[in-house]
């Protein structure tokens, strides 16, 4: 039997940006920045000179200035998944088949580039399941940018296509994908490559 995403270890977001912080305190992320230039909110600095805030750091933060603390948004997770299909029925099929054996699985899903945006820095995916072809969305295009942000690029993303063509498995290579699946998806297929993406770290 191969392994389930309910077997791996809980995990969860180990930091924030700053946005993130801006987002749930509902400021402008130039007061986050004010804050911890302040000391208000405890932070740390990566290579590449962008502020990140841990979680503990955060909810002591929140907890001091008596502000709410929402115990979803700080709650470990088995994995967060992000679905980009404008297509409710591929929607609803991918999450049947994957939360019938992996219940804690955490789904979130967009419709088109504007939702992915949101999506993607509110709801921090571990594994983004990409329609290729969508009206008015380039999802290759949508790939190369998940995989150019910061924020972002650590997700895996698994692309879906009715074409998958040597052409087409090359061009979303090169656009960042780290998997690729055929339409119409075959369930076992679905379960087995997302499994694998979640076992993988976040680069």
């Amino acid at each position: 039997m191969k392994e389930s995403i309910r077997s791996r270890s809980a995990k969860r977001r180990k930091a924030l940006t700053t946005g993130q912080v801006a987002e749930y305190c509902q400021v402008r992320p130039a007061t986050v920045f004010n804050w911890i230039k302040a000391g208000k909110v405890k932070a740390y600095s990566t290579p590449g000179g962008h502020y990140r805030v841990r979680l503990e750091d955060f909810r002591d933060f929140l907890n001091k200035y008596n502000i709410p603390v929402d115990e979803e948004f700080f709650a470990p997770t088995l994995g967060r998944i992000l679905i980009v299909d404008d297509d409710s029925s591929v929607v609803g099929f991918i999450q049947d088949a994957l939360v019938k054996e992996n219940p804690e699985v955490r789904f979130s899903s967009a419709a088109d580039s504007f939702e992915a945006g949101v999506k993607l820095a509110s709801f921090q995916p571990d594994v983004i399941i990409l329609d290729l072809a969508m009206p008015n969305l380039d999802g290759l295009q949508l790939c190369r940018k998940i995989k150019a942000d910061s924020a972002s690029r650590g997700a895996r993303v698994l692309v879906m296509t009715l074409d998958a063509d040597q052409e087409v498995v090359q061009r979303a290579k090169e656009a960042g994908a780290d998997e690729l699946l055929s339409k119409p998806l075959a369930a076992n297929d679905l379960l087995e490559k997302v499994q694998a993406l979640l076992r993988q770290p976040r680069k």
